[in-house]
């Protein structure tokens, strides 16, 4: 006789099953959340009582805190943030002068390794803290307003430097090398392989960094025409942990989401960035998406953005019901509290006192 099946069996059998169909390096390095959990978070906006107050008004702890940083700078105040806000980081990097919003190195540049010293220190800050974190490098390189877009806003390539192939070459050296986990001949054979030239930083070899690195785009591309669509700026398999997008309530084009969705069938899915954009409330649009991550298994990272300075439009306090539906859908088990490992501060010196404190 055929016995049924039991529903916890069952249910880890599904699981493993999802596991066994991503390759080998998402299930080992993606820093997936448990079987059918999904990490929810918040951007970053500098000031550490915008993480509070965020986690006040859900009244939900954010297991992420997403931070948009430039090329090469460091960031020891985001550190002390993602540490006091007891948060898993997402480190969004941008090539966009914070300033003059002018490009400090462009996707040609960075393939060829003249960015390799701010690669290396990061892989070694990553991994001499011991801090799991996801690197978002270059997001929505469709997305015209972007110093490292392929295409101007009027649908025309920027320049030789920003051509879509040294974007998929560019994301490749940054993933090989945060990554790490080998001596120099290994690293360089990594590159090779992938037709990117030696590593120009000094180093004998980088070490196992726990990052994870998150390749994300528009859905349908901005502007929208053909050569701007995610697939010319996707870098492989090999090269990315996590496949994503961002999806805000002025735009919503469910099709092209789910499209990009079922695109990148082998990979974690992420919305890295979403949230009210237009300064209308709306509370159909919260919930939709909210229960279509639920309804779409691979879908484990929900960050809402809410932009710098505490009156941007973006906040979810300026929208009751909207915040009262995210809310009530964040509140279900399936969304942790916290990541396992979240950053803590140190220890004070002995007769010292914390930093920040």
């Amino acid at each position: 006789m055929n016995r049924p099946i039991p529903k916890r069996l069952l249910a880890l059998a599904l699981f493993l099953a999802f596991c066994a169909a991503l390759p080998a390096s998402a299930q080992a390095g993606a820093l997936l959340p448990k079987g059918k959990k999904i990490f929810f978070g918040v951007s970053d906006t500098g000031d550490p009582a915008d993480f509070g107050q965020f986690s006040s008004a859900l009244d939900k702890h954010p297991a992420l805190i997403e931070s948009f940083r430039t090329w090469g700078s460091d960031f020891p105040e985001s550190i002390e943030r993602w540490q006091t806000a007891r948060a898993r980081p997402v480190l969004h990097i941008t090539t966009g002068d914070p300033g003059s919003g002018s490009e400090v190195i462009s996707p040609r540049s960075i393939a060829q390794g003249y960015g390799d010293e701010y690669l290396v220190r990061l892989n070694k800050l990553f991994w001499s803290k011991n801090m799991p974190a996801y690197i978002r490098p270059l997001g929505e390189p469709n997305r015209c307003l972007n110093p490292y877009a392929s295409y101007d806003c009027a649908g025309k390539l920027r320049d030789a430097a920003h051509k879509p192939r040294w974007y998929r070459l560019a994301f490749r050296r940054i993933y090989i090398l945060v990554h790490g986990g080998g001596s120099r001949a290994r690293i360089d054979a990594k590159l090779g392989e992938t037709g990117l030239p030696p590593l120009k930083a000094e180093a004998n070899g980088l070490p196992k960094a726990p990052v994870a690195v998150l390749w994300s785009t528009l859905p349908s591309g901005s502007p929208t025409f053909p050569r701007n669509r995610p697939k010319y700026f996707y870098p492989g398999d090999e090269y990315a942990d996590w496949v994503g997008t961002d999806f805000y309530s002025d735009n919503q084009d469910w099709k092209a989401l789910t499209g990009l969705y079922n695109r990148f069938s082998k990979k974690p899915f992420a919305i890295p960035e979403f949230g009210i954009s237009d300064a209308a409330d709306d509370p159909a649009y919260m919930s939709r998406l909210m229960g279509w991550a639920r309804g779409h298994e691979r879908t484990k990272m929900l960050v809402y953005y809410q932009d710098f300075g505490s009156t941007s439009t973006y906040r979810i306090q300026n929208y009751p019901s909207s915040l009262a539906a995210l809310s009530d859908a964040i509140h279900h088990p399936v969304f942790p509290a916290f990541a396992p490992n979240f950053p803590v501060a140190p220890p004070p010196p002995p007769g010292g006192v914390a930093p920040g404190s």
